[in-house]
């Protein structure tokens, strides 16, 4: 689990309830049926009407995605591509085959490794098989682009329906005015900001920083992805295993000299 984004979204919460409760507030008085309504049933039409049923259908594995971490496996994959880089150097890359089908295939690796190394094993250009790793990185850089600007736009009509339960409010209130008991005229106008605050709080607690979030796990995949490139690529040009090494090396966020590396030096 990625407890950054649960801890994150609760302390989001709790602060602001926190504060309203020491100010002599009731935690009843935060609960509305109405304005829940009105601005989570306005967010999610609007939304649902911004995108096609099949993007709407990923959300609950947005959701999903958002709060589980993502493996780190560039230091596996570093050692793959040394490993495999020393193997096509010795006994050429037809000899790489056996090693792709048996030990990469439906591993926990992005499918992009598996793809690249045949591409690769099977005499592709290095030109060609640069571009067609691009081309996916494109594909994917965009379809998650549009997955995380799914809770963006939630975020952007969330305030708004916010604000539109909040003036519906103080119209039923200001419709009644003449008949309305006075005691009771104050609670009924806090009653129609609730909206305004389900609006503002869900947008900047949940649907941006989950949108944020995933944009943040979609780059970490494309780095991953553009390190699969470089790797792939490096043993397709027989390149040493000390430079595969340090060429990878150099690619990696955090960016430390391996043991291995030292010992090669």
């Amino acid at each position: 689990m990625d407890l950054a984004t649960i801890i994150g979204i609760a302390l989001g919460f709790a602060g602001p309830i926190i504060g309203f409760l020491m100010e002599g507030g009731h935690f009843s008085g935060l609960f509305g049926t109405s304005a829940a309504l009105i601005v989570f049933g306005g967010t999610i039409g609007a939304t649902v009407a911004s995108y096609s049923i099949k993007d709407i259908m990923k959300v609950p594995q947005l959701l999903i995605e958002a709060i589980t971490l993502h493996a780190d496996v560039q230091k596996e994959l570093l050692e793959i591509f040394v490993t495999m880089s020393e193997k096509a150097r010795r006994d050429g890359l037809l000899s790489l085959e056996t090693d792709i089908e048996e030990g990469l295939a439906g591993a926990k690796y992005d499918p992009m490794l598996v793809k690249g190394l045949k591409l690769v094993v099977d005499g592709t250009e290095p030109e060609l098989v640069r571009n067609m790793l691009n081309d996916e990185i494109y594909t994917f850089d965009e379809e998650k682009k549009k997955e995380a600007l799914i809770f963006q736009t939630a975020g952007g009509y969330s305030p708004t329906l916010g604000i539109v339960g909040t003036v519906m409010g103080l119209i039923h209130v200001l419709g009644n005015l003449s008949s309305a008991d006075s005691s009771k005229l104050g609670g009924s106008i806090a009653l129609a900001f609730i909206a305004t605050l389900y609006g503002i709080s869900f947008a900047n607690l949940v649907y941006l920083p989950i949108s944020s979030k995933l944009k943040i796990k979609a780059l970490q995949l494309k780095r991953e992805k553009e390190f699969i490139i470089e790797g792939v690529l490096s043993i397709q040009a027989g390149h040493n295993p000390r430079i595969v090494r340090e060429k990878l090396e150099s690619l990696m966020v955090d960016h430390k000299p391996s043991k291995e590396a030292k010992k090669e030096d």
